[in-house]
């Protein structure tokens, strides 16, 4: 039925039949792709709702009216349930960073496709905006208190209730009402695209091209920003972010002035809201709707979760009180150990061998401290460790052991955040010297401490040739 019907528009608009109609993969919604070739590849669509349908074919051609790259509508059925729209190709944005998005190491092409889109965005919102009829809309004209309401809501029946949490529900949507004040104060006269991210862009000719905006609104800027950046899957690296940040807010100047303190400030609370809106999504159409896609992208979104978590929320307590229980249920926190880095540093003497790795991760650093100046040659400094103050003290008055560690700090931390990013469990660090007692103990010490102070991991701390053992646990 669905190919007869898209059959006929086709032959309506090239005048001949295509040679051939297939089915694309499915979205997250009820509308069904097919791509129609022949003298003419087009792309069908049969959307259930009349409603959304229109939204759709208003906003493409009011977009298109004002310059922004999306797909061309060509032909419509009577009944507005198939029509036809120019073809993109097949390159989604989110598979054109598939390496990034697996290793978290974005090559400089992933990037400049990332920044292409993050500086097309404040275009839509803006110049989109412009003569716009919000009242085209659906299902709704504008963000407003129903809406946030209604998300939240959405979160609360089909996601968290589905995990069997016990929480008190007035003290909930009290906090609930809380955020919507604040989310209010950013209320402006733009399009708010509503599920801007990576699926949702095309790549053709290397260039972005923007599609499934139907859903879009009258709404603040920020939420586009907080769905992008912060999308489950992506799992775009901290620095990423904040590079793809600072594009996006000199695009966004060319349409007003920015004052950034606030503008990070009411970020995060959108940030927040926008993760809380995608978990209910996940919870109804994977919970409810059996679709195993969604089901899969449920720990990244809790990942995005806890790490939003490790700064307040004042506004609202309860509300996050129930949200640090909800990360640290079993479902959720089964196989995190494993994800989470442990460094093991260690010091020894070069004259026992340099330490095994244990772990099968094939070793790591080790830095040689013997060219930094000796406490032990002198005989006041043999009865000391590098743990004691008489020896702390003649190394840090040298000097050549801060000079030396400031480089190994620079080595170290750039590989901690690496593998902090892609998921890795471990990293070991080994110093060694003469004795193993004096400056690779002060250097394993110093570094022992910086990791766990600057990082949060879990640091295991290991002087070998003193049988001096120490584990920091994780503060992340």
């Amino acid at each position: 039925m669905i190919t007869e019907e898209l059959q006929k528009l086709y032959q309506s608009y090239t005048g001949v039949p295509a040679e051939n109609i297939t089915e694309l993969p499915s979205s997250g919604s009820n509308r069904r792709y097919f791509r129609l070739t022949g003298t003419q590849t087009l792309i069908g669509v049969y959307g259930t709702s009349v409603d959304e349908n229109e939204a759709f074919f208003y906003m493409a051609e009011h977009f298109r009216k004002n310059g922004l790259p999306v797909p061309e509508v060509h032909i419509v059925s009577e009944d507005k349930m198939y029509y036809l729209q120019e073809d993109l190709g097949d390159t989604l944005l989110f598979h054109a960073i598939e390496k990034g998005r697996a290793t978290s190491v974005f090559s400089e092409e992933e990037k400049e496709l990332l920044r292409k889109t993050i500086r097309l965005l404040p275009a839509i919102q803006f110049a989109g905006a412009d003569g716009f009829d919000f009242s085209r809309c659906y299902p709704q004209s504008e963000f407003n208190q129903r809406s946030i309401l209604w998300d939240l809501n959405y979160f609360k029946y089909c996601f968290l209730k589905a995990t069997g949490m016990e929480f008190q529900e007035d003290k909930l949507e009290d906090d609930f009402q809380k955020m919507s004040d604040v989310l209010l104060r950013s209320s402006s006269a733009t399009f708010m695209y509503r599920d801007f991210q990576s699926r949702n862009v095309m790549i053709k000719d290397g260039a972005p091209w923007l599609i499934d905006f139907q859903g879009g609104r009258k709404g603040p800027f920020y939420y586009d920003i907080a769905s992008f950046l912060w999308q489950a899957k992506a799992k775009y690296p901290d620095s990423l972010r904040k590079e793809l940040l600072r594009e996006y807010i000199e695009a966004l100047r060319k349409y007003q002035p920015i004052d950034e303190p606030y503008f990070y400030s009411q970020l995060r609370h959108f940030v927040l809201f926008r993760t809380l809106q995608v978990l209910g999504a996940y919870g109804f159409r994977g919970y409810f709707e059996k679709k195993p896609h969604f089901i899969q992208s449920v720990p990244y979104a809790i990942a995005n979760l806890r790490e939003l978590l490790k700064e307040e929320y004042p506004e609202y307590p309860y509300l996050c009180k129930m949200l640090r229980e909800l990360t640290g249920l079993k479902q959720f926190t089964d196989g995190l150990e494993k994800r989470q880095l442990t460094v093991k540093v260690m010091s020894f003497a070069y004259k026992k061998g340099i330490p095994d790795d244990p772990t099968g991760n094939g070793g790591g650093f080790v830095f040689d401290c013997r060219a930094v100046n000796n406490p032990g040659k002198y005989e006041r400094y043999k009865p000391f460790t590098g743990l004691d103050e008489p020896v702390i003290t003649f190394l840090e008055e040298d000097g050549e052991i801060l000079r030396f560690l400031d480089h190994v700090y620079a080595l170290v931390d750039a590989s901690v955040k690496r593998y902090m990013e892609r998921g890795f469990s471990n990293l070991s660090v080994c110093f060694g010297c003469t004795g193993g007692q004096h400056r690779s103990v002060y250097s394993a010490q110093h570094l022992a401490e910086r990791l766990n102070r600057e990082f949060g991991v879990k640091v295991e701390l290991v002087h070998r040739e003193q049988n001096i053992k120490h584990t920091f646990e994780a503060t992340i």
